[in-house]
Formats: C-alpha cells, sequence, structure tokens
C-alpha cells in the first residue's frame, strides 16, 4: 500500500468518525430512560427530576480533535442543575477538559465553568456569563484539544485558552484518550449562588437538547491512534491557533464576560499563583 493512499485511507476513517449522529457515535449510559436519542439521531435530549439525572458517552476514544456539540439548556428558573459537557478519559489519574453549565434563578445568567485536570489534578477554573440567553436555542459549544494547546470557544468565539507549557513545568494532557460525557443533574449544594438556592422542583422536570454533535478528531482504538505522525493537512485543528481577530475576541470576553479566574485569586494561592499564571 502507498503512503498517499494510505493517509488517505487514515482520512477517511477520521471523517467517518465524525459523522453526527447520536444512535452511531453516543451510548446514553444512565438516567433510566431520561436520556432519549428522537429524530433519527439527530436530537438527544437529557432530563432530571427528583429522582434521577441522566448522562451520556461517546462510543469512541479520542486523542486529540475538535468536538463540537449543539446545545440547548434548560430553560427558566434552572437554579440547583447542572449540565456538563466534558471530555475525561479513565482510572485514578485521570485527564479531563470541562464546560459545565450552572444554572440560575428565571433572568438571571447561566455561570458557564471551565476546567482543566491533568493527572487526576484540576484548580484551573474560569468562570464565564453569556452574551445571549443560552436557553432559547442551539448553540455551539466547541472544545479544539490540540498538542499546543486547549481552546474553549462558543458559537466560534474563544472564551479560553490553555497553551501547552510543560517547558514551565505546568502539567499538559496529551497521553490519555479520553471519551466525550455529558450530563444533567441535580447539584443543589454547590451550584447556584454557592448553594444558597435550592432546585425547585415543581419546575420538573428540566430538561437540556443536543444537536450536531461533531468530533474531527484522533479515534484511539486498540493501542493505536487513526491520524497519522504524517497526518493529512486537512487535519488543521491539530496545529490550529488563534489567529488576530481570535486573539481579539478572546480578550473581549474575558474583559467582558469572565466572572472568575483562579490566575488572579491571590487569597486561594498565597504561596504564589500557578506557574501558567505568569506566562506571556
Amino acid at each position: 500500500m502507498t503512503t498517499s493512499l494510505l493517509l488517505s485511507l487514515l482520512f477517511s476513517f477520521v471523517i467517518l468518525a465524525s459523522a453526527a449522529n447520536f444512535n452511531q457515535d453516543i451510548d446514553v449510559t444512565w438516567g433510566d430512560g431520561r436520556g432519549k436519542i428522537l429524530e433519527n439521531g439527530n436530537l438527544l435530549t437529557l432530563t432530571l427530576d427528583k429522582f434521577s439525572g441522566s448522562g451520556f458517552q461517546s462510543k469512541n476514544q479520542y486523542l486529540f480533535g475538535k468536538i463540537d456539540m449543539n446545545i440547548k439548556l434548560v430553560p427558566g428558573n434552572s437554579a440547583g442543575t447542572v449540565t456538563t459537557y466534558y471530555l475525561r478519559s479513565e482510572g485514578s489519574t485521570w485527564d479531563e477538559i470541562d464546560f459545565e453549565f450552572l444554572g440560575n434563578l428565571s433572568g438571571d445568567p447561566y455561570t458557564v465553568h471551565t476546567n482543566v485536570y491533568t493527572q487526576g489534578k484540576g484548580d484551573k477554573e474560569q468562570q464565564f456569563y453569556l452574551w445571549f440567553d443560552p436557553t432559547k436555542d442551539f448553540h455551539t459549544y466547541s472544545l479544539l484539544w490540540n498538542p499546543q494547546r486547549i481552546i474553549f470557544s462558543v458559537d466560534g468565539t474563544p472564551l479560553r485558552e490553555f497553551k501547552n507549557l510543560e517547558s514551565m513545568g505546568v502539567a499538559f494532557p496529551k497521553s490519555q484518550p479520553m471519551r466525550v460525557y455529558s450530563s444533567l443533574w441535580n447539584a443543589d449544594d454547590w451550584a447556584t449562588r454557592g448553594g444558597l438556592v435550592k432546585t425547585d422542583w415543581s419546575q420538573a422536570p428540566f430538561t437540556a437538547a443536543y444537536r450536531n454533535y461533531k468530533a474531527d478528531a484522533c479515534v484511539w482504538s486498540s493501542g493505536k491512534s487513526s491520524c497519522s505522525s504524517t497526518s493529512p493537512s486537512q487535519n488543521s485543528w491539530l496545529s490550529q491557533e488563534l489567529d488576530i481577530t481570535s486573539q481579539e475576541r478572546l480578550k473581549w470576553v474575558q474583559k467582558n464576560y469572565m466572572i472568575y479566574n483562579y490566575c488572579t485569586d491571590t487569597k486561594r494561592f498565597p504561596q504564589g499563583l500557578p506557574k501558567e499564571c505568569t506566562a506571556p
């Protein structure tokens, strides 16, 4: 087999892996029927009631990729509820890349909570409000994960960039394959105003909806990646970085919508801020 044919087959495999059909790509893993795949695999809903939440995971594991999901969050009084969307590896020293959407009282904004774990250690939280109502329509939430950086984006606008700063002694998730997970559950002991506002079960059931799951990613199977070391140039996400326009958008979001940044929390880190917080 020629090199060009092999690369073509590898690229085709990656493209097939990105096909957006929940029946093919997703397993509903818990919730006793509260997670449902509808419309011939084009729509997925998760529901939370007083007895249980629900969740799903991707069939495939990935080692680097760009994951997109259209999500419409729980409307109305969602206080106490948490909708999660994240990548996570297995084991006690796991890696994880987190979106969590913390519900609120009607009319108050959702809090978008982000975090990065490496070898089981996180403590890298940044939180944001959004510049739109995420319950009125579907919006695209994206996780870009390549060997150089992790970028959290909403509708193509970056919220956060976490760079690979291993040269400074900062751990970076790069060796453990991860699955995509999502869940809807009750966390009223902490989710809304530190647990002061509890879930109003008279509003139940609570429902979040999902469409257009897309994983342009290196599928990890039997100890091997579907991406070769000389991946086709079409896999642009493997070396993607923020261009000038995206850098300006990131600054705009962080100036106007960031509500917590661990890198400025000197009370939390009295011995000094984490190393990555001092990087240029």
